[in-house]
């Protein structure tokens, strides 16, 4: 029997690194622990880190994540709508401390 591909759609999975994940953790298959975890959320709209946030239609490089001093990550887009709310005064959304972005 032959088989002739006429056309095909490439499929990709990706996953945002944020440091708090073990080194050893990353196989092909994507990471040792697939299930959706906390720390994997956005703590502002709780959408995973491997999505966008809800401003954003696509994942990628235009929808970045920011961490804390505090060690709390958001994605970009969540923390400075939350940041410019009245009832943010300035402070982390998770722990109420005064956001300051982490030094890279």
């Amino acid at each position: 029997m032959k088989v002739t591909v006429k056309s095909w759609n490439a499929v990709a999975h990706w996953k945002w690194v944020t440091g708090k994940e073990k080194a050893g953790d990353y196989a092909i298959s994507g990471g040792a622990d697939e299930e959706d975890d906390e720390d994997d959320l956005c703590g502002i709209c709780r959408v995973p880190f491997e999505g966008c946030c809800p401003n954003c239609k696509v994942p990628g490089d235009d929808c970045p994540l920011i961490q804390g001093k505090c060690t709390h990550i958001f994605h970009m887009h969540c923390l400075l709508k939350w940041i410019e709310s009245s009832t943010a005064k300035g402070l982390c959304p998770m722990d109420r401390r005064p956001w300051e972005t982490a030094d890279s």
